[in-house]
């Protein structure tokens, strides 16, 4: 939000009268001082089909990228803050929504990661069941590699620190543990169903239409 404050002679010579022409450069524009920062302003991207890009984590860009993809035709606004940045020459509101003009097809065979492994077992140790923040978290190969065990993704489970060290380089069955759910290789639609599981800690109020979190469900 912002306000406009007029250097002299922004009124008419008949009284009362304002003056409607075009606003002179000597025009001044202040902020609210509540008005968040830019770097508070993340913009949320979809793709040609108004669907987040990514759920988890949120595909979101800064301002800066935003409005780079805005000047550059490369996106359609669908929501703006109430916060505004200028240069000598223009303004512009900041996008808190954008969409992209040309679709891009999700990836069919995700990339196999850490993070991607992670998320396919939603951040829960296989072993023991418990949830842990990812900077916990590891994986364990289910055959270990010194018994031919490959790292892939039928292989390969999350596991806390505590379960990956008792685990130790036995088979799962020589020791009694055997993972919660067998190890598979996910789509990226898996990915993405996971992903709406964990919203992140701030969603601005224009973002809530695109997005499956906190969103009223129709009576049946």
């Amino acid at each position: 939000m912002y306000l406009v404050f007029r250097s002299p002679g922004g009124v008419s010579s008949r009284k009362g009268e304002r003056n409607t022409r075009k606003v002179p450069d000597t025009f001044q524009i202040r902020e609210w001082p509540l008005a968040p920062p830019p770097d508070h302003c993340p913009t949320l991207v979809l793709n040609a089909d108004f669907r987040p890009l990514s759920y988890f984590p949120l595909s979101l860009w800064s301002w800066q990228e935003a409005v780079k993809a805005v000047f550059l035709d490369r996106v359609n606004i669908i929501s703006e803050y109430d916060r505004v940045v200028r240069s000598p020459t223009f303004e512009i509101k900041l996008p808190s929504v954008i969409s992209l003009k040309e679709f891009i097809p999700a990836t069919r065979r995700p990339a196999f990661t850490r993070f991607n492994v992670f998320l396919r077992d939603r951040f829960t140790c296989q072993y023991c069941g418990h949830h842990f923040p990812t900077q916990e978290l590891t994986f364990d190969h289910v055959i270990p590699r010194s018994r031919g065990g490959r790292t892939t993704w039928d292989n390969v489970v999350t596991s806390c620190s505590a379960c990956n060290l008792a685990k130790g380089n036995w088979l799962p069955h020589s020791c009694g543990m055997i993972p919660l759910s067998p190890p598979f290789q996910p789509s990226a639609y898996q990915l993405q169903e996971n992903g709406r599981a964990f919203p992140p800690n701030f969603l601005h109020e224009s973002w809530r239409d695109f997005l499956y979190w906190d969103t009223e469900l129709d009576p049946m």
